[in-house]
């Protein structure tokens, strides 16, 4: 019988169970404009006094500058750059671009960094909540996360073959043809994990209904919860941990080292992209937007949001005024703000219609420089908060938008 104490019956809320959608990507519109800024003091008065009564402001349109087709667009639309992100060229100001992005990663496959492991079982180790599991068994793995990260670690550890079950986020082609053990959008369903008969699940406090979770404690199978707070800081750690649990802590240790190394030598690329000036560089959003939902959340600092933007060099518009974790949207924040540009996923950006319709479902948007020049930057659900394997794969892609969007046109 696996053995679990410490937290067992703890009751924990998930973090962020937030619904998703089909994913659905837009290609790239991209034009130059000179940027109309206005004092963020004047406009967070003006949104106080009645910003709900605004309608959409006008939209400046292209100017029709013409740019070569310096990437490719993948399957489903989204630009991938190909040149080395030391051979670009920045534009002058980050601030001075008008259209919407979508822009996508290289599709590489997994490159487990050892074949054929053998973990060493039994496995015991304290997790994220302070349980001790033991594991016995790796033959039959659950790895969900709200981010698809966990998954794919399991994958580059070599242990892949014995993954049976996915989360919706877990989007990867090795992984397509397991079974989904979450419905309506990110929430776990108990019969879809017993029927898998899993001998081992990982998983943090990102899904739920956490009675699913205790579930599965109680139906003997050893469940390990590891941290789930995500950043570029924390990807390695998160790989160590994964393959202590599974028994492997060499293997745990080369991917993590991989991992940071990629990262570390993708952010010297993209400081020697950012502006040196940092009163040019760019003031930047995230919106979690579910328009079938209702659902607007703003992140900001200790959502993960906050790491990726400011590994790109950017100003993090929410943590500056203190917005904490992953809150509801609403328009006197958001003007205070004044962001010159918002990233979202391509899965919300579609679900409210696209640049368009998200102008519309939040008019104070058009009160920013973001929303006065439509400068929206998307990339897949399943990959722009994936810290883990993949974080530098996303980190080039995002720079590309941000610093040389004439590569992406």
């Amino acid at each position: 019988m696996p053995r679990q104490s410490g937290a067992d019956d703890r009751a924990a809320t998930p973090t962020a169970v937030i619904p998703t959608s089909d994913l659905v990507r837009y290609t790239g519109r991209l034009s130059r404009t000179a940027p109309r800024r206005r004092s963020p003091r004047a406009l967070a008065s003006a949104a106080a006094a009645g910003v709900a009564a605004l309608g959409v402001a006008a939209l400046l349109a292209g100017c029709g500058l013409q740019l070569p087709l310096a990437g490719h667009a993948d399957d489903d639309g989204a630009v991938v750059g190909t040149e080395p992100l030391s051979e670009l060229e920045p534009i002058a100001d980050p601030r001075d671009w008008t259209g919407e992005l979508t822009v996508g990663t290289p599709e590489r496959a997994v490159d487990p960094v050892a074949t054929d492991p053998s973990p060493a079982l039994p496995a015991t180790v304290t997790d994220a909540q302070g349980t001790e599991v033991t594991v016995t068994d790796t033959s039959r793995i659950l790895a969900l996360d709200l981010y698809g990260s966990l998954s794919r670690i399991v994958f580059e550890l070599g242990l892949g073959d014995s993954v049976v079950g996915r989360d919706v986020s877990s989007g990867f082609p090795e992984i397509a043809d397991r079974p989904l053990v979450t419905s309506n959008g990110h929430e776990l369903t108990g019969e879809a994990i017993l029927d898998l008969a899993p001998t081992v699940i990982l998983t943090d406090t990102t899904l739920g209904p956490w009675d699913v979770v205790l579930q599965m404690r109680d139906a003997g199978i050893p469940v390990v919860v590891l941290d789930a707070h995500r950043s570029l800081e924390t990807s390695a750690d998160l790989a160590r941990a994964t393959g202590e649990a599974l028994g492997l802590p060499d293997e745990g240790a080369a991917l993590a080292e991989r991992t940071e190394a990629a990262v570390d030598a993708t952010l010297e690329q993209v400081a020697a992209l950012a502006p040196d000036d940092a009163a040019v560089r760019p003031r930047v959003i995230f919106l979690y937007v579910r328009g079938q939902s209702g659902v607007y959340y703003l992140f900001g600092d200790e959502s993960g949001a906050d790491s990726l933007i400011e590994g790109l060099g950017a100003v993090d518009a929410a943590a500056e005024v203190g917005w904490k974790g992953m809150r509801p949207l609403n328009d006197e924040g958001l003007v205070s703000m004044q962001p010159d540009l918002v990233l979202l996923m391509t899965g919300g950006l579609e679900s409210v219609g696209g640049a368009d319709g998200l102008l519309e479902q939040v008019p104070a948007l058009a009160q920013t420089p973001a929303g006065e020049n439509r400068r929206f930057v998307a990339m897949d659900d399943t990959e722009i908060l994936s810290f883990g394997p993949k974080s530098a794969d996303v980190l080039d892609a995002l720079a590309r938008a941000f610093y040389a969007p004439e590569s992406l046109s």
